[in-house]
């Protein structure tokens, strides 16, 4: 379909996945795009945003059946709730809305990508079977990335269309007010830190300071979105998606102390949802010292997803071959990667 005119409805436009997606379909002459998320943005170029409330199955209805020229659904939207359980119900009715709402009048769909995790093979729960493969069996429920797969491919059954799932690591790139962004958290918990004049201690626990993981690029993550939502081969599977790297924290983290200038001292297990509670003054007055952006320590705040990355006391990766086997060969070095969002950061003065 390279030489066809494809449109992509991007849902979650505003996260760190979706927002990237978008700039590199926006940035592609034979993409025209459409962004869903409940935060109104204005159009740009080949970009048009609609606000909807996706858990809404009437608003959904209202703004997106109109929507027949659509070809590609890329689906990257998440919504945070308390535990497990809670977790599925509203993730897999964004999903189910959007589909019901845009599937029966868009007669040239041709793909539907679903975003996932590593979720999938249980590796929030605890130590799992690394490297983890596409192939490995599920865990117990509850978990709403399964429940989104089996409904995608029972609605697939005859149809034309076919369905990707697009697993990464911990995704890494520019976006605000998200509620998983660590690359966010490295670079407020960095800055206050430096404002401080307190070593840039790791904050996890003891031994995930000394686990193997990797990361994924945001924008290798959308690059391989679209390969995958475009590749005749990629039809109907799941693909793991990472670097390429593998790193440990007691490596990564002097690194990244040092593009703030500070020094590493013993690791300290500490909440970072609890100690940073406290530091939103702080960051106002930053934010008048260095002439920041006037994003509210809110928009910037990822706490709770810090405390959960950085609780991973063992290994956590996966086996991205079946992806360069297929024909999917990018990689990113994962300290240029940190290094240099830091560094975007920064220019755009989201940070001093």
């Amino acid at each position: 379909m390279s030489t066809q005119r494809k449109v992509a409805l991007v849902v979650g436009a505003q996260g760190v996945i979706g927002r990237n997606l978008v700039d590199h379909l926006s940035g592609c002459d034979d993409w025209e795009v459409i962004g869903l998320s409940r935060r109104s943005a204005p159009d740009s170029g080949r970009v048009r945003n609609i606000s909807v409330d996706l858990l809404d199955p009437e608003d959904c209805g209202k703004k997106l059946s109109g929507l027949n020229e659509v070809t590609h659904i890329f689906y990257a939207a998440y919504q945070e709730r308390p535990t497990w359980a809670e977790l599925v119900p509203p993730n897999l009715a964004i999903l189910v809305n959007v589909v019901d709402a845009v599937e029966p009048f868009a007669h040239d769909l041709a793909h539907i990508s679903l975003m996932q995790g590593y979720k999938v093979y249980g590796a929030h729960l605890g130590p799992f079977k690394t490297p983890a493969r596409e192939s490995d069996p599920p865990h117990m429920p509850p978990e709403f990335n399964v429940d989104q797969q089996e409904f995608l491919e029972q609605r697939q059954r005859g149809k034309s269309w076919t369905w990707s799932a697009i697993r990464p690591s911990v995704v890494c790139g520019f976006a605000l007010g998200n509620p998983m962004n660590l690359a966010m958290v490295i670079a407020v918990y960095g800055s206050i830190a430096k404002e401080l004049g307190v070593p840039m201690r790791f904050p996890g626990k003891p031994g995930a300071y000394h686990s193997l993981l990797e990361m994924t690029d945001a924008g290798l993550l959308a690059r391989a979105t679209v390969w995958a939502a475009t590749d005749p081969r990629c039809a109907n599977q799941a693909f793991n998606i990472n670097n390429g790297d593998l790193f440990r924290w007691n490596d990564m983290w002097p690194k990244i102390a040092r593009f703030f200038d500070l020094e590493v001292s013993d690791p300290l297990p500490m909440s970072l949802a609890t100690v940073m509670a406290d530091k939103a003054p702080l960051w106002e007055e930053m934010t008048r010292k260095y002439g920041l952006e006037p994003h509210t320590y809110e928009e910037l705040s990822s706490w709770g997803f810090g405390d959960f990355v950085f609780s991973w006391d063992y290994d956590m990766f996966a086996d991205g071959t079946k992806a360069r086997r297929l024909g999917f060969h990018e990689f990113v070095d994962t300290e240029e990667m940190f290094l240099g969002i830091l560094a975007d950061m920064r220019e755009r003065r989201v940070i001093p």
